[in-house]
């Protein structure tokens, strides 16, 4: 296998790194499911794109939470649109889902540590991730915030992708031309278009996708993988 020549790497969080390429909204329907939560997907998809815009506009994220309660306000608003919609659903519930989440992602996180630390030895590694502005707390939680030369957050640079501006400043951190790095990331939309088109080389981690099923370009994706573990298949 033809390994890429690089000299840095930007990391996406969510769905990358703490879950192995499975996106947030999959997960956490699958705990409805689990669960029998009494919604059909399509209500389920409102509620979560409801949930995430009111985190990203109200400050329902405080900066020293950890992923656990970041969850656990996620299901909460996701929960309270639903009641008001007219679903009967026992709230209690939603703290289940946030806390098998929360599980899943440690332990992801702790099977990745030793990549990241491999990784570390050889190259100046950035995050770059559309989050609520304590992403660092969450990383210190899971005892990988040592392993990033710093953190690019959408909710403190004020960009969000798929802006590629967010990936200009991850490479900007970076401090090497746009070309000797490489992005690595689960979502096609936000981490490999606006990523080639600032100039990075790209490495598409294309796990369980969640609206992207049906892409007809993935020309923005050098190459593609499934899973984070055989990343060093390719550096």
């Amino acid at each position: 296998m033809d390994k890429f020549i690089i000299k840095g790497i930007i990391f996406d969080y969510g769905g990358t790194l703490d879950t192995n390429g499975g996106h947030w909204g999959a997960v956490i329907w699958s705990g409805y499911e689990k669960y029998q939560i009494p919604v059909n997907l399509d209500s389920f998809q409102e509620a979560y794109t409801y949930a995430e815009r009111q985190m990203a506009l109200q400050p329902i994220i405080k900066p020293d939470f950890n992923f656990l309660e970041v969850l656990e306000a996620k299901l909460k608003v996701q929960f309270e649109y639903l009641i008001a919609a007219g679903y009967d659903l026992d709230i209690e519930l939603s703290k289940k889902i946030a806390f098998d989440g929360y599980t899943l992602a440690k332990d992801t996180v702790k099977q990745v540590k030793p990549l990241l630390a491999s990784l570390y030895e050889r190259y100046p590694i950035v995050m770059v991730s559309n989050f609520y502005g304590n992403l660092r707390s969450v990383l210190t939680d899971f005892e990988i915030l040592e392993y990033f030369q710093t953190i690019v957050e959408s909710a403190v640079v004020g960009v969000r992708k798929p802006d590629p501006a967010i990936y200009a400043l991850g490479v900007a951190e970076i401090g090497f031309l746009a070309q000797d790095v490489l992005v690595v990331g689960d979502s096609y939309s936000k981490d490999m278009a606006p990523a080639k088109t600032v100039g990075c080389q790209t490495l598409w981690l294309k796990g369980q996708t969640w609206g992207e099923d049906k892409l007809q370009d993935t020309s923005a994706a050098d190459k593609q993988f499934t899973s984070i573990f055989d990343l060093l298949n390719f550096v």
